[in-house]
């Protein structure tokens, strides 16, 4: 049985907690590709063991090298190899390294096959309770540079918003949104998805604000879904 797949780059989402969430599509693919790109080589190879699949050849892509390995992964496609490309959770791309190798696959004319899978903010936002029928997706805001123009932009939408924050400065996040929008917006913050202690807190910015106030030491990133400007 011939078990090789077409050569092409392969866009695969892997779980974004529990590792049932990956598709049978992604373990065939990942089991089958000869090269898989990935963002970090010990959170890929800790995944492929869980998921019993043993690669035929790892190469790390994340950002400081994504241009000088888009070139070296489409060249690979090109000689007849199959690469997935995955991140080290949820979909790539998204707020992830792996634009620049698919705009090269584009521009070489090689085959782009993108999976359906596992993303963090589709998760978060379908369960919210705020309008999704029309979203704007920010990613990270900056850290300080333009932070505040960014923050303004969000909030003069008249569409949903979506954006991921870390940990430590979601309070700061809170603040200044409370700041510059009115206080019953209603807002959104999902943490630790499909993982044992997923958690949505909703309410205005002013509820949230008082939720969470005293608590600290929170695990991993926030997805935040701000409503829109009424």
């Amino acid at each position: 049985m011939d078990n090789s797949i077409a050569p092409a780059l392969y866009i695969v989402p892997t779980p974004i907690g529990n590792l049932e969430d990956i598709t049978f599509r992604a373990v065939r693919v990942l089991k089958q590709c000869d090269i898989i790109a990935c963002e970090d080589s010990r959170t890929a190879s800790k995944l492929l063991k869980l998921l019993e699949i043993e690669p035929k050849l790892l190469i790390s892509y994340f950002e400081h090298n994504e241009r000088a390995r888009a070139g070296e992964l489409v060249d690979k496609i090109q000689s007849g190899k199959s690469v997935a490309l995955i991140s080290e959770a949820g979909t790539p791309i998204i707020s992830d390294p792996g634009w620049a190798v698919v705009r090269e696959a584009i521009a070489r004319n090689i085959q782009i096959v993108s999976l359906p899978g596992a993303s963090a903010f589709l998760t978060a936002i379908v369960a919210s309770g705020i309008a999704a029928d029309k979203f704007a997706f920010f990613g990270f805001p900056p850290h300080k540079k333009g932070r505040k123009t960014f923050l303004q932009k969000v909030v003069d939408l008249d569409m949903t918003s979506v954006m991921y924050e870390s940990p430590y400065r979601i309070h700061k996040l809170l603040d200044e949104l409370h700041d510059i929008a009115t206080a019953d917006r209603q807002i959104c913050l999902a943490r630790e998805l499909t993982k044992i202690y997923e958690e949505f807190i909703r309410g205005s910015i002013a509820e949230v604000k008082e939720i969470i106030k005293n608590k600290s030491n929170f695990k991993g990133e926030f997805v935040v879904i701000l409503e829109g400007k009424k």
